[in-house]
């Protein structure tokens, strides 16, 4: 029997090819680690970072800015993806070297398994920013947060890493089956999985209304868990606090690229039929996230539970963005409005890698550096890396002239332009509130005097990293119109 025959059309496999070139590559890691007697897992190290160029440069050399669909329209290959992507293995590349040094420290028996956990939770993030259909989304989802369940409990010896992973393991299967109802009430009011044909049915009117909003609000429910917005947040300050600070540098990153990814897919791509509807769920996420990150954040005397609640309201801000792309049916303002969302996302997840990383660079064998009072007096110790961390800090608050100045300026502009007013009100006080705590580190690290007066050894490519890290926030907060107009180009050819 022929192919015809059979009525079998082979898919295309180039708009999947980095991702099948990353599967094949975890492989071949996983089996090769196994054999080395390098105590370093040198060979693994620099075959996982082979891997995500390799990624990288099959992604910018297969990037077009034609929309293609591919795996009977299930997987979709267009600029946001390719963007995202690239983006994406480069916070990756970036998390793998700060974390190097301090993972042979802290859990010497897993070495291996965090190089390629790290890239099996890569996969996931890719297949979830291709996705065009909500068992692909699925399938992406899954892969990424298993990997990060065994991540955040690979110190076996830390009971702190073992009760995050286990709380992180509960909640994330509660909000997996929030996420699969949703899907599965979504399907039953459409008749389709494929994330493009339910549009095209909501369009048309061809939906049970009733099903379709109670599956849209589980469809949300499952989202705002995955972003970490309140009241889906329980998780983020164990998980943060508990993990390996590594490993919550990766969860604290790169997940967030791809979280914003499924909200476009889903929400605009998908469901932008009922925007009335789920925008005003998310301003209502999006409010009771700032306020309560930011007020919770202050109460915190450990830095990486602070980061945590921190991110909370970051991601409560960014939502901001996705609000108010569609007022009133009207969707002139969907461009400037998500991507000032994409903007400032990918601003996030630069900074926070750099925070991160400069408390790796500072954790020792024995100590870890995640309490404020452990950088009293930073400035006496090291005043380039104090430097470095007061640029991130400023980020984080949003001070001009740094990154995050106008990643918080292009968002509240985009939701003054859509007429919220009152919503970029709340949003600027409680960004005041959140200054606080931000500058609480800088006055920390300028007036207290020093609990520990030894010099900070570093090896020198962490040294370099973090160096770098700083400098490009400040840098883009200087030139910042090249970054946005990437965001709003790659946009524009993708909606």
């Amino acid at each position: 029997m022929t192919l015809s025959e059979m009525n079998f059309v082979l898919p295309d496999l180039m708009p999947a090819a980095a991702e099948i070139f990353l599967l094949a590559a975890v492989s071949l890691i996983l089996v090769v680690d196994v054999f080395l007697k390098d105590s370093r897992r040198t060979t693994t190290f620099l075959m996982t970072q082979l891997a995500l160029l390799g990624c990288f440069v099959i992604t910018f050399m297969t990037s077009s800015a034609e929309i293609t669909y591919t795996f009977s329209n299930m997987y979709v290959d267009d600029l946001m993806a390719d963007f995202l992507k690239l983006l994406l293995y480069v916070t990756v590349l970036i998390v793998m070297w700060y974390s190097r040094d301090y993972m042979l420290d802290r859990a010497p028996h897993a070495k291996g398994e965090f190089y390629s956990l790290s890239l099996f939770a890569t996969l996931g993030m890719m297949v979830m920013i291709s996705a065009n259909h909500f068992l692909t989304v699925y399938l992406g989802l899954e892969l990424l947060s298993l990997s990060l369940y065994g991540m955040v409990a690979l110190n076996r010896d830390s009971v702190q890493a073992t009760e995050a992973a286990m709380k992180y393991f509960v909640l994330g299967a509660l909000a997996s089956g929030l996420l699969l109802y949703g899907m599965s009430l979504i399907y039953g009011a459409t008749g389709t999985l494929e994330i493009t044909a339910v549009a095209e049915r909501l369009y048309m009117g061809a939906a049970n209304k009733t099903v379709l909003t109670l599956g849209l609000v589980f469809l949300v429910a499952g989202l705002a868990f995955k972003l970490g917005v309140v009241p889906f947040h329980m998780w983020i300050p164990d998980v943060y606090h508990g993990a390996p600070t590594a490993i919550t540098m990766f969860i604290g990153s790169a997940p967030k690229l791809a979280a914003f990814a499924i909200v476009m897919r889903m929400l605009v791509n998908g469901l932008i039929v009922l925007a009335a509807d789920w925008q005003q769920m998310l301003i209502l996420l999006s409010v009771l996230s700032m306020a309560i990150g930011n007020l919770a954040a202050i109460a915190q005397t450990n830095l990486k539970r602070m980061l945590a609640y921190s991110a909370i309201s970051h991601m409560g801000f960014m939502l901001l963005g996705i609000v108010t792309g569609v007022v009133g049916g009207d969707a002139r303002y969907a461009l400037n409005a998500y991507s000032s969302a994409m903007f400032y996302v990918v601003t996030y997840v630069l900074t926070s890698a750099g925070t991160f990383g400069m408390i790796l660079l500072l954790a020792r064998t024995g100590f870890e550096a995640d309490n404020l009072d452990d950088y009293k007096g930073l400035n006496k110790r090291s005043p380039w890396f104090a430097a470095i961390m007061m640029m991130l800090m400023f980020s984080m608050a949003g001070v001009p002239f740094f990154v995050g100045f106008f990643a918080k300026f292009s968002v509240l502009q985009a939701v003054v332009a859509a007429g919220y007013m009152k919503l970029a009100i709340a949003a600027v006080i409680f960004s005041l509130i959140g200054a606080y705590y931000y500058l609480r580190v800088v006055k920390i690290m300028y007036f207290d005097q020093p609990t520990d007066t030894s010099p900070i050894e570093a090896p020198l490519n962490m040294k370099v990293l973090a160096s770098a890290n700083g400098l490009a926030v400040a840098v883009l907060g200087i030139f910042p119109q090249a970054l946005m107009s990437l965001c709003a180009f790659s946009l524009l050819r993708s909606l």
